[in-house]
Parts: C-alpha cells; sequence; structure tokens
C-alpha cells in the first residue's frame, strides 16, 4: 500500500529522475517522516544557536563590563556599606552597561531601520546624559533613601564606558550626534573579543572568590588600557604596510577578526577597490574591482529609491555594484567590500524590480547562501 507524500518527502522527491522515490510503503514513510523532523529539528536548534550567540556577541562584553565597573564602585565605602545603595548601583552599572544598545529591536522591524539606526541616536552626546537619568528615575521609587548623585554618575560611567568602547570597533557609533552624523570607527578591536572578556570575567571571578576589588579591578583597567594600546600600534602598522604595497591609496578601512592577529582590509584607490587580507608581517590582496560609479540610469534611480537600498548606501563606504536584467524582472545589486570571509562577501543589498521599474522585493543583510537570498526576495525564481 502507497501514501501520500508529504511536503517534507517532496524535497528529496524527483518523479523524473527517481519515479520509484514518490512511492513509500508505511514503514518507509514512518523513517523517512523521522528522519525529516530530525533535521529539521536539528536545523531550528542550529537557528536559535546562531541567534543566541550574536545576542551574546552584542551584548557579552558590555554585561561584564557592567559587573566589573560594580566592583569598582564597591570600593568607595558610601556604597559598600550600604545594601540598598550596593543594590542601586549594581542594577545602574548593568543597565546603564546595556541600555545604549536598546535599539537593537529595530531588528524586529526590519533590517533596513536597524542599519540605518543602530548606534545612532541611543549612542549620542543627549544619550550619555539622558540614559543615566532615566536609569536614576527608574530606581529612585525602590531606593527613595539613597545616594541620587552617586547613583547618576556610576549610571553615567556605565553608559559612556559603552559608548566609549564601542568607538574602537569597526561597526562604530555616531557618538557625535547632533552635531555630526559621521560613523566613527577606528577598528583597533573587534565587535566580540575574546582576551577583553577574559580577562573582565576572570577579574569578576577572583572578586567572587575572595580577593579585594580595590586592587584587582583597577589592575584590570589598566590592563586593558595597556591592551587597546597595543590594538592600536597592530593596526598602525597595517595600514603603514597596505600603504606600502598600495601607495596610491585614497582611504583604508581596517577591521580586525577573531583571529589576533589577521585583519580585512578594503582599500580606496582614484580607479580601483582593493580587498585585502593582513597576517602578521604580510599583505596579501584577495580581490579588486575597477571602481565605477553609481550610473544616472532610470534603473538605478529606481532602485535607490527603496529603503533597504538607501539603508545599504548610507552605511557602506565601500562596495560594489551590479544590475542583471531578466525576461520578468530586473535585479540590482550591492555587495559591501569590507567583509569578505571564505572567498564571500556575506553583506548586501538587493532589489527586484519589473520591468516598469516598480520595487517587487528587496532585502539588505547578511547572506550566505544564494538559496538564503531566494527566500528572502519571494518574487526570485528557483
Amino acid at each position: 500500500m502507497n501514501y501520500t507524500i508529504t511536503n517534507a518527502h517532496k524535497l528529496y522527491c524527483n518523479k523524473e529522475k527517481f519515479p520509484t522515490s514518490c512511492s513509500f510503503t508505511k514503514s518507509q514513510s514512518f523513517f523517512w517522516k523521522k528522519g525529516i523532523q530530525s533535521f529539521m529539528l536539528k536545523q531550528i536548534k542550529k537557528s536559535y544557536a546562531k541567534k543566541f550567540w550574536r545576542l551574546f556577541v552584542d551584548t557579552g562584553t558590555h554585561f561584564v563590563m557592567g559587573v566589573a565597573l560594580f566592583g569598582m564602585a564597591m570600593t568607595d565605602p558610601a556604597i559598600s556599606a550600604t545594601p540598598a545603595m550596593s543594590t542601586a548601583v549594581f542594577i545602574a552599572t548593568v543597565v546603564g552597561s546595556e541600555i545604549p544598545d536598546v535599539d537593537t529591536v529595530l531588528k524586529l522591524k526590519n533590517n533596513a531601520d536597524y542599519i540605518r539606526h543602530h548606534r545612532g541616536l541611543t549612542h549620542s552626546l543627549p544619550a550619555l546624559f539622558a540614559w543615566p537619568l532615566l536609569i536614576v528615575l527608574g530606581l529612585y521609587p525602590f531606593f527613595p533613601e539613597i545616594d541620587l548623585m552617586r547613583l547618576w554618575l556610576w549610571s553615567f560611567l556605565a553608559v559612556f564606558l559603552h559608548v566609549f568602547v564601542d568607538i574602537f570597533n569597526a561597526y562604530g557609533t555616531q557618538a557625535l550626534r547632533p552635531f555630526s552624523n559621521r560613523w566613527i570607527a577606528l577598528g583597533w578591536i573587534n565587535t566580540f573579543d575574546p582576551f577583553i572578556f577574559t580577562m573582565i570575567l576572570s577579574s569578576i571571578i577572583l572578586w567572587a572568590i575572595g580577593y579585594n576589588a580595590e586592587k584587582i579591578f583597577p589592575v584590570l583597567f589598566f590592563l586593558l588600557f595597556g591592551y587597546y594600546l597595543y590594538r592600536y600600534f597592530l593596526h598602525k602598522k597595517v595600514y603603514r604596510m597596505v600603504l606600502e604595497r598600495i601607495p596610491q591609496a585614497d582611504k583604508v578601512i581596517i577591521a580586525p577578526t577573531y583571529y589576533f592577529f589577521q585583519w580585512r582590509v578594503a582599500v580606496i584607490t582614484d580607479k580601483k577597490y582593493f580587498v585585502v587580507r593582513a597576517f602578521r608581517d604580510h599583505i596579501k590582496i584577495l580581490d579588486e574591482y575597477h571602481r565605477i560609479p553609481l550610473p544616472d540610469h532610470p534603473i538605478m534611480k529606481a532602485a535607490q529609491k527603496d529603503k533597504n537600498i538607501a539603508a545599504f548606501l548610507s552605511f557602506s563606504p565601500v562596495y560594489r555594484w551590479e544590475i542583471t536584467e531578466n525576461e520578468d524582472f530586473i535585479e540590482v545589486q550591492f555587495t559591501d567590500l569590507r567583509y569578505r570571509s571564505r572567498g564571500h562577501y556575506p553583506f548586501v543589498a538587493v532589489v527586484i524590480l519589473d520591468h516598469h521599474l516598480q520595487i517587487l522585493s528587496s532585502y539588505t543583510g547578511w547572506i550566505y547562501s544564494k538559496e538564503k537570498l531566494r527566500k528572502k526576495l519571494q518574487v526570485l525564481p528557483d
């Protein structure tokens, strides 16, 4: 007896190539279903693991830094001697270390708004003072007897430290808003630096098992200062090596990686873009592209009206573009050249237009396969 094939079966069923594969006995159908269910469960777990890792990367270092700042605050007798004060300061330093990234919720809306606004207004100069005030106002009803000025000071230090630290990675912030919308991204430190995280976490553990906070945390922040300084000199060395190799460079964009001595580099010259990898004392040019300005063409003008494309162009300083005209649609793709990984450029923006230049679909974000891009752009054929 044969049974109806489920949608999951159809993923693996091709009547033209394998006619018999579309027919299952009862026992075969049972094992197929179990196999597919197991496969789908693994994919779901893998997806959640990736989301958890991204959340950890985004918030992990800021969280432990907030706890370390609380450890530093506990060296003040006015805080450590009062349970209510120490509790309030703990909450303030941890929340203050995380709250500038509250704009991460924009991911739930769409990538375009997230790219445009993440680390923007929430990391601005007015926010440096507004966030501590909101934290104090939120805690005051629960701790009315505490020293509000001290609480505001430690809240401010937590927020300031968050914004200040973000300046040193490749993503950067708009920390000078409202006076300037320019992104400040020094590119010395990776978004998640395992050395920084380990140093801070180790200090917290030592404090938790009884070591003196007055000795641990000043030493920690001194070591962190030295580490940032060391990364600055490594960054400067890479910059010099790139200029020696490509002396005609107009702009050099350097981004750290998870590997301590490896850097991603994008170089802009008058006529070309170069994609470079730097490792220790070696420079390797991986790709080079002609620098072609955006054409004054109706297709490109229509593409730039799309919010995903506009967000990408506002964020990416170095990219290549491509227009592909098909029988049923026109595809315009932009590829950021800063994030080459394993021969692939994952950060893209794509818009699909009909031949009347009406937008059918679009997407911007991190894509690691054409299949995933097709799912994001639902009008694309398989």
